[in-house]
């Protein structure tokens, strides 16, 4: 059974945050809390972690897997940027956005689409979340909590325990989200295309 860690909102205790970071090292799966919902995360290279992912969400092949990255300078290693998606992702990170960019070498190719070659990329606006990350020292491979056969991402700590408590190492329970997953946007064009509406506004980006 997953352990169960009580996290401050506005401070994080950092005992619990090297514990967390000491499943992820291990192969664990946990999942967090982000500025749009709870997400579920793992190492990036650790294949077992994310084909148990896979099965937990009935994800296809040609599902779109993201990169929850703390910072912008992060973002410059793993995906490719024109002139103008750099402006955006500036403009718009840390928030509650996925940016879908071309892969670099450093991303497995499994992440990556099979088709488009590209990755998602995050950069979570939640202190419990940038605790992780800064922890971790790495990106998390991570996908929104979102059941087979729920209309919603789960938000509630306790019922993701309750739900999937069997199947993942670590539930942190740090705060509350946005609510809802997160504002999707194609940056792989000669402009930014809104894919999928979510928490993040929209209207940024009608003349991005």
């Amino acid at each position: 059974m997953a352990q169960y860690f009580e996290v401050h909102p506005e401070t994080p205790q950092q005992r619990l945050i090297h514990q967390a970071v000491k499943i992820l090292a291990e192969g664990g799966v946990v999942a967090y809390p982000t500025d749009s919902s709870y997400a579920l995360g793992c190492r990036m290279g650790d294949k077992a972690a994310v084909d148990r992912i896979r099965e937990i969400r009935r994800l296809e092949s040609e599902h779109n897997f993201t990169l929850a990255c703390k910072d912008l300078k992060d973002i410059g290693i793993y995906a490719k940027m024109e002139n103008y998606a750099y402006r955006l992702l500036k403009s718009h990170t840390p928030g509650p956005y996925t940016f879908i960019l071309r892969a670099t070498r450093e991303v497995p190719r499994r992440l990556q689409h099979p088709k488009r070659k590209t990755i998602g990329i995050r950069v979570p606006d939640h202190r419990t979340c940038q605790a992780l990350l800064k922890a971790f020292e790495e990106p998390l491979m991570s996908v929104t909590l979102q059941l087979p056969g729920d209309e919603l991402p789960l938000n509630d700590p306790e019922a993701i325990y309750h739900r999937i408590g069997k199947q993942i190492d670590a539930v942190i329970a740090g705060g509350a989200t946005g609510g809802g997953a997160s504002t999707v946007v194609d940056l792989t064009g000669e402009a930014a295309e809104v894919v999928r509406e979510g928490v993040g506004d929209t209207r940024v980006f009608q003349h991005a």
